[in-house]
């Protein structure tokens, strides 16, 4: 079975690097015992359709890393929506230890593959909440709301409107920039900022569109 190498360590130290990240020696081993529990578990699972472990690193991590700036701006309590395999909530609870994150999915397979990271990284600032985004009714809103290729902003921002208030940032991950989705966007969120993600290893378009909620 193929698992983590020196070579993944290397891309991801580097590739942190040029986003601006030092990672600690703590964060880079959680973040790579994150990766060989991915490919370990995405064999039977099927958590990502990125199946090449050499991909993983930038798809997935520095992926995720992207919007460590972001995320930084300000919040304590954080909602990763439709986590799936956990980006970019995992490293983002990884950077962050000081901070609250729960990572919410309907998949039954996905949260246990989930609850097992929290375990076996011990990461005691994060929560798995295995339900569908409607039912989930928390005690109090979110600072800051995340998704990752999780639906259209349309629908990010429909079912997720009693998770927030009007100060919370919600971070929606995309590719190309998502126009059409925006002029679909419910009448009481605005769109805050529009950021360029420039992923180092990813060929494609990323783009972080931040919105808020103007009630």
């Amino acid at each position: 079975m193929m698992s983590v190498t020196q070579r993944h360590a290397e891309e991801l130290v580097l590739g942190a690097r040029e986003l601006g990240i030092e990672l600690g020696a703590l964060q880079q081993e959680q973040l790579l015992a994150y990766l060989g529990l991915l490919i370990k578990w995405n064999k039977a699972y099927n958590l990502t359709a990125v199946r090449d472990p050499d991909e993983m690193v930038s798809r997935h991590l520095l992926d995720s890393l992207s919007v460590v700036p972001y995320v930084e701006l300000g919040g304590e309590r954080w909602l990763d929506v439709g986590s799936g395999g956990g980006m970019p909530g995992i490293p983002l609870a990884i950077m962050f230890p000081e901070r609250q994150f729960t990572l919410l999915d309907s998949n039954g397979k996905k949260t246990r593959f989930l609850t097992q990271v929290k375990l076996e990284l011990k990461l005691a600032n994060l929560e798995v909440v295995h339900s569908r985004v409607e039912a989930y009714r928390p005690p109090q809103p979110f600072d800051g709301i995340s998704s990752r290729a999780f639906s259209s902003l349309e629908d990010f921002s429909n079912w997720t409107r009693h998770l927030g208030d009007a100060g919370t940032r919600w971070l929606a991950m995309k590719g190309v920039h998502p126009d059409d989705e925006l002029q679909a966007l419910p009448a009481d969120f605005r769109l805050e900022t529009t950021q360029v993600l420039r992923v180092p290893g990813c060929q494609g378009q990323r783009h972080l569109l931040i919105l808020r909620r103007s009630v």
